[in-house]
């Protein structure tokens, strides 16, 4: 079967190959899995929250109608970190398509989680879309402002963790020359360097990155990862190191930042605005090489 569905999760499983495969998780329609042949390309905390009880850490979180904790916007300060949906258990809307294997899965404020819709009274839609390729993983989203009467602020953010060799032979490439902003120091500035290296926490937003760029992900010289963003300004590079990762209870093994890194494409530095019945919409591609692209 190429589609499987539980209590819980989805899992799709390419036609033409049983050991592609990808796993969303109906909580958050978080993907938690998608295997290239078999093999792993997301990473996933061992003490990651399944059940519901909480968002999980690893896979494909979706980070909205807020990225981090704004304490400066009224409409969305008393919300959690990264918003409501990934606290909220989606509907599964079934299959769209075929070839390529492609599901949806939606949200609005009638479902989502009421705690958090208690504190962020907006209407919306939103729905998310899987596609499974031989070679990539496509995950889209567009979000309807369904109120009749104000327009609809939020950010929006694929918060995805690639699963890597070894972090410090790891460098992401492409972003050479972007405004970028450093949420350590607190600083903004333009990143000359050639690549962005890893020896310690690093959590930057890189701003209105040129939407031809496809960054990649490179690993003692051989690209491992490459993302394609559509309508997706910002990116966050993140890793959180010894200290960072020693501090957070579902974050485990203790060392598994040497194994993964955030490459997160979204839309955080300022917030998309919709008018009353008005649609946006945003994909994320992941592959292993950007020549892939060229078919999607």
């Amino acid at each position: 079967m190429t589609i499987q569905e539980t209590e819980s999760q989805i899992v799709l499983t390419h036609p033409d190959n049983k050991n592609t495969t990808v796993t969303i998780l109906k909580y958050g329609a978080t993907v938690i899995s998608w295997k290239l042949n078999g093999i792993e390309q997301l990473w996933l905390s061992d003490a990651a929250k399944l059940d519901g009880s909480r968002p999980v850490r690893g896979g494909i979180p979706l980070v909205f109608p807020v990225f981090g904790k704004n304490q400066n916007d009224e409409l969305v300060k008393d919300l959690p970190q990264h918003g409501l949906a990934r606290n909220s258990t989606w509907e599964f809307l079934g299959q769209v398509k075929s070839n390529p294997l492609t599901v949806q899965f939606g949200l609005n404020e009638t479902i989502a989680n009421p705690e958090m819709t208690a504190l962020w009274k907006e209407k919306f839609n939103l729905i998310l879309t899987v596609e499974l390729g031989s070679d990539y993983l496509k995950t889209a989203i567009e979000v309807e402002n369904s109120s009749n009467e104000r327009d609809l602020k939020f950010n929006w953010l694929f918060h995805t963790y690639l699963k890597v060799p070894d972090i410090e032979d790891t460098m992401v490439s492409n972003l050479t020359g972007m405004k970028c902003f450093d949420s350590l120091i607190k600083e903004s500035f333009v990143d000359k360097h050639p690549v962005v290296n890893f020896t310690k926490e690093t959590d930057v937003i890189y701003q209105n990155i040129d939407p031809e760029r496809v960054i990649q992900v490179v690993n003692q010289g051989k690209p491992i990862h490459t993302v394609k963003r559509i309508n997706l300004p910002d990116t966050v590079v993140w890793n959180p190191w010894i200290e960072k990762s020693a501090g957070m209870a579902d974050f485990e093994p203790k060392n598994g930042y040497l194994d993964m890194l955030c490459v997160e494409p979204g839309h955080v530095h300022e917030f998309v605005k919709l008018a009353p019945g008005e649609k946006w919409q945003a994909t994320q591609i992941l592959s292993k090489d950007a020549l892939n692209y060229q078919a999607i």
